[in-house]
């Protein structure tokens, strides 16, 4: 078992590195983002949404966890191990590109969009080349490795980035987007097994590392699964019952409202799960006590950026976007609202998977997406899109309740901690929402209920 102050000093190295990484990805995101707009129409964002929503799918509904079995695994390092896994991944990514290709077809005839029979199946080579991805990938995460792997995508962000917005500058199509998404994961493949160092990848099979693998990934396959209809299934929901042009609107707000969801998620994957499961051993009292203490620092900083968010997130919108997006930007303000107890449950949900106790995500999201596939089409039937973003903002909070009876179950109390942290939360955000109102800006939202109430 690592010592206290070497887990501590990876945790610290490993927190600054995401959230550098982090910061610097959707900072190029985000100047991207702010090009693309102005280049291409808001149904190509739709469209292309659309498309991703489809290929992460298919990536959850097949995941068997081999990249959290090579962190979580004691065998992680060991070669036969290694190639084991990698030899199911490359299996799988073969798959997936052949469901692409077979699904394509009922895809564009469901969406009325004949771009989509040749869309889906060049997107899908992304997954094959997926498959094919150096297991080094994962060895950096085990051992926490994070400025390699920050580095890495970083690069490989500019320069698809770069690509993206030449050929949207020349040819304003939707096979801008495609050609940036198929150059990251080329790159992606080339580097992992040329730059970076670690076992060279061959095809190999071992029967006792494939129960091993197949035994945790059972659980991860149905948290996987459940993650992606609980996560992803808005935008096919709102592709369906709104023009594909508003979908893309609904995917700008989405994206700049999910920016904090992002961070700390990244941090659960990259900080937390790994620390928890080389922490394993330590007795739960003092594993709580410490995790807690790095936790209430996270909240903190959540907290922060969610009220700035609710408060501001609009008039940001309006000010960065054209009037085509500008007179929809209510729906970051109503999707930022549902942020906060999300940042509770994801914090606690990655602790759980590091201690190996991965049922009770799956359970939660089982559930989430329960309330979402009947939830929004019933709200936009009874009182329109703007209800059915309400109901997407909040449907995941009975999963709070269920990975805090976990955490709960697993002696990793953490109700105490939530209800503080939620009493500054509250006053920091009425704090600025005070400083938006004195401004002259009014309160959120303000427009959208005295529409309602007229």
């Amino acid at each position: 078992m690592a010592s206290t102050t070497s887990l501590n000093k990876l945790a610290v190295n490993g927190a600054f590195w995401t959230v550098l990484g982090y910061g610097a990805s959707n900072g190029l995101r985000f100047i991207g983002n702010l090009i693309l707009t102005r280049l291409l129409a808001p149904e190509l964002f739709g469209l292309m949404a659309l498309m991703n929503t489809f290929l992460i799918g298919l990536a959850l509904f097949s995941d068997i966890g081999i990249g959290p079995s090579i962190v979580q695994n004691k065998r992680g390092q060991d070669p036969i191990f290694l190639n084991t896994a990698w030899t199911l991944q490359a299996i799988r990514g073969l798959c997936l590109w052949v469901i692409c290709c077979i699904l394509s077809y009922p895809v564009s005839r469901y969406y009325g969009d004949a771009r989509i029979l040749m869309i889906m199946p060049i997107l899908g080579l992304s997954s094959l080349m997926a498959g094919f991805n150096s297991t080094s990938l994962m060895l950096l995460k085990r051992e926490m490795n994070l400025r390699t792997s920050t580095l890495l995508e970083l690069a490989i962000q500019v320069l698809s980035l770069t690509i993206m917005v030449s050929w949207a500058y020349f040819q304003p199509t939707i096979w801008a987007l495609v050609a940036g998404t198929m150059i990251s994961v080329a790159l992606k493949l080339i580097l992992s097994h040329f730059w970076l160092p670690g076992v060279r990848n061959q095809f190999a099979w071992d029967k006792t590392c494939a129960q091993e693998l197949f035994r945790f990934g059972r659980w991860i396959f149905l948290s996987t699964a459940f993650t992606f209809l609980a996560m992803q299934s808005d935008r096919l929901i709102v592709g369906k019952i709104v023009s594909i042009e508003m979908l893309g609107i609904y995917t700008v707000c989405l994206s700049l409202s999910d920016l904090p969801r992002q961070v700390v998620t990244t941090l659960g994957s990259n900080v937390i799960f790994p620390i928890i499961a080389k922490s394993a051993d330590t007795p739960r009292s003092e594993l709580r006590r410490n995790f807690l203490k790095k936790r209430w620092v996270l909240l903190m900083g959540a907290a922060v950026f969610a009220s700035i968010l609710i408060a501001g997130g609009d008039l940001l919108v309006k000010f960065l976007y054209d009037s085509r997006y500008s007179q929809d930007a209510w729906i970051l303000t109503v999707l930022a609202i549902g942020f906060w107890h999300t940042v509770l449950y994801d914090t606690m949900n990655s602790c759980l998977l590091g201690l190996g106790k991965p049922y009770y995500g799956t359970t939660g999201y089982m559930i989430r997406f329960l309330i979402l596939i009947l939830g929004v089409p019933a709200a936009y039937n009874v009182a329109g899109f703007e209800a059915a973003v309400f109901v997407i903002a909040f449907h995941d909070l009975p999963m709070y309740v269920v990975i805090s009876y976990g955490a709960v179950r697993e002696k990793f109390n953490n109700l105490n901690q939530d209800l503080m942290a939620t009493g500054v939360f509250l006053l920091i955000l009425a704090a600025a929402i005070g400083i938006r109102v004195a401004c002259g800006f009014g309160f959120p939202l303000e427009h959208l209920f005295h529409s309602a109430a007229m």
